[in-house]
């Protein structure tokens, strides 16, 4: 089993890509579809030239609105921008300092943004997010120059200071997926992911038992370890064994067992989030604002709903992920505990760099349990790389040749649009703008819990899970009220609806890590498209909203005390 590090150090794709390939052509290639951008370019800029809707104005008007935070100050979604954009103009109206006066005083200071311009920005980032998504998803343009597009944008319309997108873009999610596909490169390069293997994929023998058998325990895992952790440390061993079972087989590539195993584990350690409070900042969110309602639930009470959905639903994602592909497999089968046993006996005894490693990824997992609450996940992955290059397992050639930057980039850029988005009130207005769009009957009774798990299923794959439950939760929940639908079934099915996020590589850091590990671990080839994700991810996601919606509305959840 190679390393998953272990590409062509001498290969130099500046050399490799060619200068007749670097010449004006229309010819689509990954990274390169002039008449995709063009398009792109030309809708983008229509919209950016038409008013904002009525929707918006009335919206950035509203005193307090629900779903929206408002800092000291501030009334109106209109007050939170003037306070960030226009701090000098909005200072002088709070102290009752006209803007002639104000002026007079400082000819420099810009006037307070009518709420005709607050409405604009709320429009503009909502376009700015329908555009990176769509060059995110066809590749217009290469991942990384979209992930810095997202930034122009933001600054080139002033939507936020120069300061506050550079926040934007470092939040601890993103040191999170730096930090763990670096420790992926260490555990990789010292062999410790063969021992891992043989631990996890041991009684594991067929493309089978992958699906019906290790899929739901993973699941069941992800509801409470970090999910995105157990999805880096896995990627390296399964790569391991996908590229020994083509040797063996005499295969020189087998798209279909890489998609297999790479988006099996993702969609199922995607959808272990409603196990348990503990499987993510999104649970956490509702679980806030459950109380805040006056409807707190215990740890105990979330398992109780929320944790046996997670076995049926993943083992219905090894019955498609199976079906699916299994027939396109080139090799007969995958035994990946045959083949991880034979690389831990080829092995050389455990200790030295190996044992070092192992010390630090445990010592990290422990932080992550122990310290994740307060310290975030980033920090101490952090601390774990730099503990990797003090022990020397780790170059810094290493990280440039084993880390995907424009992967870390690209959920970087997503952290950003988030940011931008509630900020300037563009997540509030799409939620609002599609909780308008749901059809009486999806609006009362049982109804209302598959339109809200529509609504969230569908935003989560936009923004992150965690932004997703904080827009919605006091949007959805006084609905359940008005409709007379058990609070707590509404918010459940809000914070579980948000571990849907399938179909877009942006739509949560598994699926970015995913995406940016899932290589050969000799040649260094990409083993996944970004619309690998859309031609699986979004059959898988209508399967878990029709699980649900059986399980919540016609099965399990009928039988409890709501």
């Amino acid at each position: 089993m190679s390393h998953q590090t272990a590409v062509d150090h001498g290969f130099d794709p500046l050399l490799a890509d060619g200068i007749d390939e670097r010449k004006w052509t229309w010819k689509n290639r990954p990274g390169y579809k002039p008449a995709l951008f063009i398009l792109a370019a030309v809708i983008f800029t229509f919209a950016v030239m038409m008013p904002p809707t009525q929707g918006m104005l009335d919206m950035v008007k509203i005193e307090k609105p629900a779903g929206y935070a408002l800092p000291a100050g501030a009334t109106t979604i209109t007050d939170t921008v003037n306070k960030k954009l226009r701090p000098e103009a909005f200072k002088a109206a709070q102290t009752g300092e006209t803007e002639a006066t104000g002026a007079a005083h400082d000819k420099h200071v810009n006037p307070l943004l009518t709420h005709y311009e607050v409405a604009q920005i709320a429009k503009l980032t909502v376009c700015i997010l329908f555009l990176a998504a769509f060059l995110w998803g066809t590749e217009a343009l290469p991942l990384g120059a979209t992930d810095i597009m997202v930034g122009v944008m933001l600054y080139l319309f002033a939507i936020l200071p120069i300061n506050e997108i550079s926040k934007a873009y470092m939040k601890d999610a993103v040191f999170f997926i730096f930090g763990i596909l670096a420790v992926a490169v260490g555990v990789a390069k010292t062999g410790l992911d063969k021992r891992i293997g043989l631990i996890l994929l041991s009684r594991i023998k067929s493309a089978k038992s992958f699906a019906f058998l290790f899929l739901p325990m993973l699941a069941i895992s992800a509801g409470f370890l970090s999910e995105h952790a157990l999805v880096a440390l896995l990627i390296p061993v399964l790569m391991g064994i996908y590229k020994v079972t083509c040797k063996m087989n005499g295969v020189k590539k087998d798209r279909a067992l890489a998609i297999f195993l790479l988006l099996g584990v993702c969609f199922a350690a995607n959808h272990g989030g409603p196990g348990s409070p503990a499987a993510g900042g999104r649970n956490a969110i509702m679980v806030g604002y459950l109380a805040e309602y006056g409807m707190p639930i215990s740890f105990v009470e979330w398992m109780k709903i929320g944790m046996p959905f997670v076995p049926v639903m993943s083992w219905a994602i090894g019955l498609v992920m199976y079906l699916r592909l299994k027939p396109k497999f080139k090799v007969p089968d995958v035994n990946p505990s045959e083949i991880v046993k034979q690389e831990v006996k080829s092995m050389p005894k455990f200790g030295g760099q190996e044992a070092i490693m192992a010390v630090i990824l445990v010592v990290l997992v422990l932080a992550w349990i122990i310290l994740g609450e307060h310290a975030g996940l980033g920090g101490p992955t952090l601390y774990a790389v730099m503990a990797m290059f003090l022990c020397r397992i780790l170059t810094w050639d290493d990280i440039q040749n084993g880390v995907a930057f424009d992967v870390v980039g690209l959920y970087a850029a997503a952290c950003a649009m988030g940011v931008a988005l509630k900020f300037s009130g563009g997540a509030l207005w799409l939620a609002s703008t599609f909780v308008d769009l749901l059809p009486d009957f999806l609006t009362k009774g049982d109804g209302l819990v598959i339109g809200v798990s529509l609504l969230t299923g569908t935003m989560t794959n936009f923004m992150s899970d965690g932004a997703t439950v904080a827009a919605l939760g006091p949007i959805v929940l006084p609905m359940a009220t008005l409709a007379n639908v058990s609070v707590w079934k509404v918010g459940l099915i809000t914070s579980f609806s948000s571990s849907f996020a399938n179909f877009l590589v942006v739509g949560t850091p598994n699926n970015a890590i995913c995406f940016g590990m899932g290589k050969d671990p000799e040649t260094g080839e990409r083993l996944l498209d970004v619309m690998d994700f859309v031609k699986f991810g979004l059959p898988i996601t209508l399967l878990a909203w029709l699980v649900l919606w059986l399980w919540g509305v016609l099965g399990y959840w009928q039988f409890l005390a709501w």
